[in-house]
């Protein structure tokens, strides 16, 4: 396996051998393709029977009926079919579906997505909404940025505003019913352990280099967030460092607080201890990437 020593050390200190070897062996896992169908242009059924026009076998998950499991084909078969070309379904892991439906998105509210690209949550929360809210998509990088905007229009997503900016340089005047923080992160919840150039890239300066990042973007969010108004704040990671650590230090300076998640609305779903009662880890294996998700409240 070509996962960096340190974080072996990492997970294997935070959660213990048994948890801890269970997440290492999630890394090893062939991971399935999974899909979102995009309400906004089609619908659960017309998508279970198209897939099963061309005999693709496929299962679904307890907690999002728009959710779907790709059993026996592959990424590419996907693409190939037209559903895919037309934005009648969005590519996009399980886990990162979590977020927006934590957001629950509804009609007129005015939302900031800090992080947007390539653009999988906001067109899900856009979808969720039933195309009614009022979206904000930040991303600072000009070509990612097109990338969101393609997607945004592929998936007919509508009453979204892109804005190429560091979400961390936006001005305090703005104020958001809710914001939903992606945020960029060391990526150890995505790890794939026959990478062979792992160790170069996975490396402690990029998980503090996170870290800094998370804090600020995290800080800003608590400025322009109403009173009473919800950040929703995830990685894909499932280091306590990127996630609790960073809550827990916020919460203090932004004065915010847990709004516990419902766990009852994720059945089914993998998940690892947290420090932070009211929040959630998910676990990496053959079906989940490692995420991490928390709900903060302004208080009023």
């Amino acid at each position: 396996m070509g996962i960096p020593e340190f974080l072996k050390q990492k997970i294997l200190d935070e959660y213990g051998e048994n948890i801890g070897r269970k997440i290492l062996e999630g890394y090893a896992k062939n991971r399935k393709t999974t899909l979102r169908v995009n309400n906004i242009k089609s619908s659960v059924f017309e998508v279970e029977e198209k897939l099963k026009n061309k005999e693709i076998q496929y299962s679904k998950v307890a907690w999002y009926n728009e959710a779907i499991i790709i059993e026996d084909g592959i990424e590419n078969d996907i693409k190939q079919m037209d559903m895919y070309d037309n934005g009648e379904i969005y590519l996009q892991s399980l886990s990162s579906m979590i977020p927006p439906i934590i957001v629950e998105p509804k009609e007129g509210e005015n939302i900031l997505d800090m992080a947007a690209a390539p653009g999988g949550k906001t067109t899900e929360m856009a979808s969720l909404s039933n195309n009614k809210a009022l979206i904000t998509a930040c991303e600072k990088n000009k070509i990612r940025a097109e990338r969101l905007k393609y997607n945004l229009n592929k998936q007919g997503a509508e009453h979204i505003n892109v804005m190429i900016e560091d979400a961390r340089r936006l001005s305090d005047m703005f104020s958001f019913d809710k914001i939903l923080l992606d945020a960029p992160c060391s990526g150890s919840g995505t790890i794939n352990a026959d990478d062979k150039n792992l160790e170069k890239y996975y490396t402690e300066e990029l998980v503090q280099r996170s870290i800094k990042t998370q804090k600020d973007l995290l800080l800003k969010a608590s400025n322009i967030i109403k009173k009473g108004g919800e950040i929703i704040y995830s990685t894909c990671s499932i280091l306590k460092e990127e996630n609790e650590e960073v809550v827990k230090e916020i919460m203090k300076k932004g004065n915010l607080e847990i709004a516990p998640i419902d766990l009852n609305k994720f059945n089914g779903i993998p998940l690892l201890p947290v420090e932070i009662e009211g929040t959630l880890c998910v676990c990496p294996d053959e079906l989940y990437e490692g995420f991490f998700v928390a709900k903060l409240k302004k208080k009023g």
